[in-house]
């Protein structure tokens, strides 16, 4: 009877490795690639955080990777996970918390393949993101914003990407990955000009160009003998393969550095590439650009992410409380009448 015990066991433990396989090749190739549609880069981030949960729990309980099961993947084995992330590898609450929507994502999906785990995976889906602190968003004023574009050397075919890369980034706001996945065939360099951009979501949008930019990127394209029939992602690196999310941070940072010196309020701000976004955000809302507008430009879902730069514009928020400060109050809602001498006249004449 013990016997039979302990063969059923390892045979129930054999079946639930093999579903831990089956489930995340299915979470994989069937939910995120077939049914959700998501983008590349999505799928990417997604298997880092389950790679990395894996290799956690193989060490947490002893056994190699290849013999995780569904049992192993409990809820406590989840929490010790996030505790590892933020005390261990320093990760950021942000971090942490795009790791844990990738696990409920996956622990979902296995619900509804293996209903025997499904008070197993609920546990898991019921963990909460952790609340963070919102810094204010930084972005570059318009001095520093120009002093950025006059670093890269045009006469060099890399100085000449990095502007057009930089201005390109500046003129539409759109995200890094956006950007490094256009190819020639998305832009529209006649009149109106225009690049055809794919978002988050899958999402197409139109953003309009300046003329200037238009004529730098056409200017480029010429001299590079790209044709704008072209399929190939347009910036690449001096290897000639795809500019990555890191090579254009590098970029970002190594004109920063050597823009500190001729514009010293760069020295207090930490600049990266969404710095970048942040700024056409701003310079728009300070131009006096509607803020729905603003939010079809930059891609956003919802104009609640637009609406948090109009929380952070100093100068804004002081021209706001200038206008209902007492000193103008009585100058701007003074009547006409008390000084129109004509109109008292007219009115002792009633």
């Amino acid at each position: 009877m013990q016997a039979i015990s302990l063969k059923t066991y390892r045979g129930n433990a054999m079946n639930d490795d093999d579903m831990l396989a089956r489930g995340l090749r299915s979470f994989f190739d069937d939910y995120l690639r077939a049914r959700r549609n998501v983008s590349p880069h999505t799928v990417l981030a997604y298997r880092d955080a389950v790679k990395l949960f894996l290799n956690y729990a193989a060490q947490h309980h002893r056994i190699r990777v290849q013999t995780l099961g569904l049992r192993h993947l409990d809820v406590q084995t989840v929490l010790g996970f996030l505790d590892y992330l933020e005390r261990e590898r320093g990760v950021s609450i942000s971090t942490r918390n795009h790791r844990l929507a990738a696990l409920r994502s996956l622990f979902g999906h296995l619900a509804t393949l293996n209903p025997e785990y499904f008070h197993q995976c609920h546990q898991v889906l019921a963990v909460p993101f952790k609340r963070k602190t919102h810094h204010s968003v930084e972005y570059l004023s318009r001095e520093e914003m120009e002093g950025l574009l006059r670093q890269p050397d045009q006469s060099t075919v890399r100085g000449h990407r990095d502007y057009v890369l930089l201005s390109l980034l500046y003129n539409t706001g759109c995200r890094v990955q956006e950007i490094l996945q256009l190819r020639p065939c998305d832009l529209y360099l006649g009149r109106p000009f225009q690049v055809r951009v794919l978002g988050k979501g899958r999402k197409e949008r139109v953003c309009p160009l300046w003329p200037q930019t238009a004529n730098l990127i056409k200017n480029w394209l010429m001299r590079r003998e790209i044709s704008l029939a072209g399929e190939n992602v347009l910036f690449l690196n001096q290897r000639g393969q795809p500019l990555t999310r890191f090579g254009v941070r590098y970029i970002v940072q190594s004109y920063i550095q050597v823009a500190e010196d001729a514009i010293p309020s760069l020295k207090d701000k930490r600049v990266h590439p969404h710095t970048l976004r942040h700024t056409t955000a701003m310079h728009l809302l300070q131009a006096g650009v509607e803020v729905n507008m603003i939010r079809s430009i930059l891609g956003h879902a919802s104009v609640t992410t637009t609406n948090h730069y109009a929380q952070i514009d100093l100068e804004m928020k002081r021209k706001a409380i200038e206008t209902v400060s007492p000193q103008n109050r009585t100058q701007q809602h003074q009547p006409n009448w008390k000084n129109d001498k004509d109109l008292m006249a007219w009115l002792e004449s009633l």
